[in-house]
């Protein structure tokens, strides 16, 4: 529920700080690396400027597309898991948690042993037709059984759904002998990103997140009860459709750009809803604004922790995620 304090605080005093705080830490990621860099060789990187040199070059290269990807892939994440935990009002719901990153990642090794010549796009087509799988399954087990769709027992399913994805794209890998390319698309990491790859990515992450804040009314109602949602005339079966058809798409191209990404979906809305309450009408933006503050965070440190080397965003994640994780558990989901 909004608390009093919540509400005497006007959301445009909340949302300045954290894009303020977002910008901070873009300028941050796009300072700190193996490579030296100042601010005004980034500033020079990105603005349309014809100053050349080897830092400015791989700053644009290779550093830009690096974080425009991580806050895209961040923003995408922690909304889809907003998305989710308000159309399933279940406090525990996260696209890693629920089989959707998993069934992604089993489609991409499917893809590449059996397409190894497939570009780009057909991998992230195949990423969306895997999350859809791995939810249907996650979804399909929870409604075998009356009260199934209880928070404990969706994790539960999306537990043991998503070991068995990642076992079939383990298991592809071996006996296809691409282990290592599997590898690489699922480690969970932005290294690598390319303009190319961006091209397609952002315009799908973008148009979710608009569809996301048009229906965020709905959502705000939905997520409070479907009863009442069905009451005030609401076409919930419709709603809830494409709500999930924007939760496959965000979810498909972040697997698509960053491989296996857990736990961000989960923490951030509970973060948010701290914040500014539970009107998804604040949420959404707000999550995007956090996923991405955080993605670049944890792509940062995983660039400096062990400078040159570098270590799995992934796991950065995860250790932060885990125990927030256990948090929102030992709460009953009631989180912050």
């Amino acid at each position: 529920m909004t608390t009093p304090d919540q509400r005497s605080i006007p959301f445009a005093a909340k949302l300045i700080p954290a894009i303020l705080l977002f910008i901070v830490m873009f300028v941050i990621s796009m300072v700190l690396g193996a490579a030296d860099t100042s601010i005004r060789e980034v500033w020079l990187a990105l603005t349309p400027s014809s100053a050349a040199g080897d830092a400015i070059s791989m700053i644009r290269e290779i550093r830009l597309p690096r974080e425009v990807g991580a806050l895209v892939v961040g923003a995408a994440l922690a909304l889809s898991g907003a998305i989710m935990q308000g159309m399933t009002r279940n406090p525990l719901a996260d696209p890693g948690l629920l089989g959707l990153t998993s069934g992604a990642n089993a489609a991409l090794a499917i893809t590449l042993a059996l397409l190894p010549t497939v570009n780009y796009m057909g991998v992230t087509f195949a990423c969306f037709i895997g999350a859809a799988a791995g939810a249907l399954m996650v979804f399909g087990i929870g409604a075998a059984k009356k009260g199934g769709f209880s928070p404990l027992r969706i994790v539960l399913a999306g537990s043991a759904v998503s070991a068995f994805l990642y076992a079939v794209a383990e298991g592809i890998g071996i006996y296809f002998k691409i282990s290592q390319d599997v590898s690489m698309w699922t480690a969970g990491g932005v290294i690598g990103t390319s303009w190319d790859q961006l091209q397609l990515i952002v315009p799908i992450i973008i148009m979710g997140i608009l569809i996301t804040m048009f229906l965020s009314k709905q959502l705000t109602i939905l997520s409070l009860s479907e009863e009442v949602a069905v009451g005030l005339g609401q076409k919930t079966a419709f709603i809830k459709a494409i709500l999930f058809v924007v939760i496959i798409l965000l979810t498909g191209a972040s697997v698509a750009l960053v491989g296996n990404m857990a736990f961000i979906g989960l923490m951030i809305p509970h973060i948010v809803r701290a914040i500014v309450g539970t009107d998804y009408r604040y949420i959404v933006p707000m999550s995007a604004i956090f996923g991405g503050t955080f993605m670049l965070m944890a792509d940062t440190l995983a660039r400096i922790i062990n400078m040159p080397y570098e270590t799995p965003v992934a796991a950065i994640v995860a250790m932060m995620g885990l125990p927030f994780f256990l948090f929102i558990v030992h709460k009953g989901g009631k989180g912050f």
